[in-house]
């Protein structure tokens, strides 16, 4: 499979990590299984509905061409069947809220069709979308899309919650939540309860994700001679501490991991049996 990230324009970065785009078009149609992993990050999915769809595994449901999902906290199976031609949108963790005006919680572990949430002005961009001759058109409409709705909703970003996610994601997980607390001068339970509004998850959740993707990093890169390397460069207590966050967040050990899925985009792994 052909994979590839953009970087976002100026204007759009407060919002969009990065986009990216997927694509099988010189193979014959076929049944893929995807596992989406914990990255912290809400996002969008655009698979041209000509070419292929997506159906959630647990349940057979078919999503929508395009659709908004939260924060993905557990292991997850998503199935195509057609052709892969997706386009990917990895927002920053905040932009449930801040674009959006929603509150996260209502879409943690789940997703939703983007034309459901978005202004009316708005919902002709799945036309739009099968009409684009291009990828990067596809791209630029769905660009558009979010700037217009951000500014609808400029008074939406918690700044507190998005000085906390800083800290948490400059520490990659490691970070004293009793000094956070002080320094914004919030109580636990406040500071949880903003977090969820915001970014969908608890605050310690999200420094637990942050962790596992430096873990993740580290595992893909080979960048270790045993599995406790990983685990106490990371911060866990030991190897069987670390399996079982790693399990947590997708459903496999580390080592099966390596050996059951291969990743033809970030955090966006196939099962190799398919």
């Amino acid at each position: 499979m052909d994979y590839r990230i953009i970087l976002p324009p100026k204007n759009l970065q407060p919002f969009v990590r990065y986009f990216w785009v997927l694509e099988n078009n010189g193979v014959a149609d076929s049944t893929v299984t995807f596992s989406p992993l914990a990255d912290g990050c809400p996002g969008i999915m655009y698979q041209q509905p000509d070419k292929g769809t997506f159906h959630l595994s647990e349940n057979n449901q078919q999503l929508s061409s395009i659709f908004l999902y939260g924060q993905t906290i557990q292991p997850a199976k998503m199935v195509l069947t057609g052709k892969v031609s997706t386009v990917g949108i990895c927002l920053q963790p905040h932009a449930l809220q801040s674009v959006f005006g929603i509150d996260a919680h209502e879409l943690t572990g789940t997703c939703v069709d983007l034309g459901l949430v978005q202004h009316k002005k708005e919902k002709v961009l799945q036309e739009k979308l099968l009409a684009a001759a291009s990828i990067e058109e596809q791209i630029n409409l769905i660009s558009a899309s979010l700037l217009k709705a951000a500014e609808q909703h400029s008074q939406k970003q918690d700044a507190l919650t998005s000085f906390a996610i800083s800290a948490i994601t400059r520490g990659k997980g490691a970070v004293s939540f009793a000094e956070l607390q002080k320094h914004l001068q919030l109580s636990e339970r406040t500071l949880e309860r903003r977090f969820k509004q915001s970014i969908g998850i608890s605050a310690k959740l999200f420094s637990r994700i942050c962790r596992f993707q430096e873990s993740l990093t580290q595992l893909r890169r080979n960048n270790y001679d045993k599995l406790s390397d990983i685990a106490y460069e990371n911060g866990y207590a030991d190897q069987s501490h670390f399996i079982r966050s790693f399990k947590e967040f997708t459903g496999v050990s580390p080592f099966d991991y390596k050996k059951e899925l291969k990743e033809v985009a970030e955090n966006f792994p196939v099962h190799k049996k398919e």
